[in-house]
């Protein structure tokens, strides 16, 4: 579960854990804003009722940071926070989305989709599930900071969420998706964010998500390829729409590392991988460490998989399929000049 505490002060237990980290921590790192909150929740149109006005607010404990923050209650708190999402988003869209239940497995682009959901408040949980820690050649994508390095990537996205929404359930799977974990992992889930690297992982996780009929979305970074696969719809699917022709995890397993090389070439389309990738392609493990990856592009991930999200929460999702938007391709593309017509 997620390591930071919210506190209700009416609670008589709560209140004695507030008292003493308040006594321990100090005043310089507890933050009290709920004034201006609160009048800005009185602000908004329609005006909230008097029973959200009046809704007793909350201390969160934030133990990597060491600090104490005062917020609204969590009904006036979520109000306020997504009031701006009001139409693009209806109220009851957004309480559809509340419902949802996603999985994101992989904390790179997964980082990005899984803050993303969470800003527009397009879930009501999330788990996460990656088994590395933050490196320094992470920082080109991940939205991270020096003072997170070593922590470990889902460890990481769940302390970022807690900051921006800590009333949002998340559980974190610090040691990745595996044969021990994907039960808990997947149990009562209702779309997975499949974003790994690991080839093994990613056949599991589809294995695991037919036989429970969730559906599986993917963003590939380069040219932004965005994957749909509806297995609540079609039990007999095939993985990666039958890019890999008969495959399950048993005979990925055994494979031998070369004989595993090719296969992401063939999820991706190797004909249709940007220009730029397919000339670096060749200088991977001689001049550069590995792939190619831009933070634009990771943070475009997170877009597209929202999207995604938003339409099951509206009750229309989409169906089996996959669409590239890299939008380098787009601008060049298709732009146009409104001025001269």
């Amino acid at each position: 579960m997620s390591e930071h505490r919210v506190l209700d002060p009416t609670d008589l237990g709560d209140h004695e854990v507030l008292d003493r980290l308040m006594s321990e921590i100090g005043d310089d790192a507890i933050l009290d804003t709920t004034a201006e909150q609160l009048q800005s929740l009185d602000a908004l149109l329609p005006t909230p009722s008097s029973e959200l006005l009046d809704e007793p607010t909350r201390w969160v404990h934030y133990p990597w940071r060491r600090s104490l923050v005062r917020v609204l209650g969590p009904r006036g708190f979520r109000l306020l926070r997504l009031d701006r999402n009001r139409n693009k988003i209806t109220v009851g869209e957004q309480d559809a989305a509340r419902r949802l239940r996603v999985g994101v497995v992989g904390l790179s682009v997964g980082h990005a989709v899984a803050h993303t959901l969470a800003l527009e408040g397009l879930c009501g949980e999330l788990r996460l599930a990656d088994f590395d820690d933050l490196d320094l050649s992470n920082l080109n994508r991940v939205p991270a900071s020096v003072f997170d390095l070593g922590v470990n990537k889902a460890v990481l996205a769940a302390r970022r969420i807690a900051e921006l929404d800590p009333y949002l359930e998340v559980t974190t799977f610090p040691t990745g998706i595996d044969e021990a974990t994907t039960d808990a992992f997947l149990a009562d889930l209702d779309i997975v964010v499949e974003e790994c690297d690991s080839i093994d992982a990613k056949v599991l996780v589809r294995q695991e998500c037919r036989r429970r009929g969730i559906p599986v979305i993917m963003e590939t970074s380069d040219g932004g390829v965005l994957d749909i696969e509806r297995y609540d719809l079609e039990p007999d699917r095939p993985y990666f729409h039958g890019l890999l022709g008969d495959v399950d995890a048993a005979a990925v397993a055994g494979m031998t590392p070369r004989e595993k090389a090719p296969l992401a070439g063939r999820i991706l389309e190797m004909e249709r991988i940007t220009p730029r990738m397919a000339a670096s392609l060749p200088d991977i493990g001689t001049t550069l460490s590995t792939w190619p990856q831009l933070g634009s592009d990771v943070a475009l991930g997170g877009a597209s998989v929202a999207a995604v999200v938003r339409l099951f929460g509206r009750g229309t999702p989409p169906p089996s399929g996959r669409v590239r938007v890299g939008l380098e391709a787009i601008i060049e593309s298709t732009l146009v000049d409104p001025y001269r017509g």
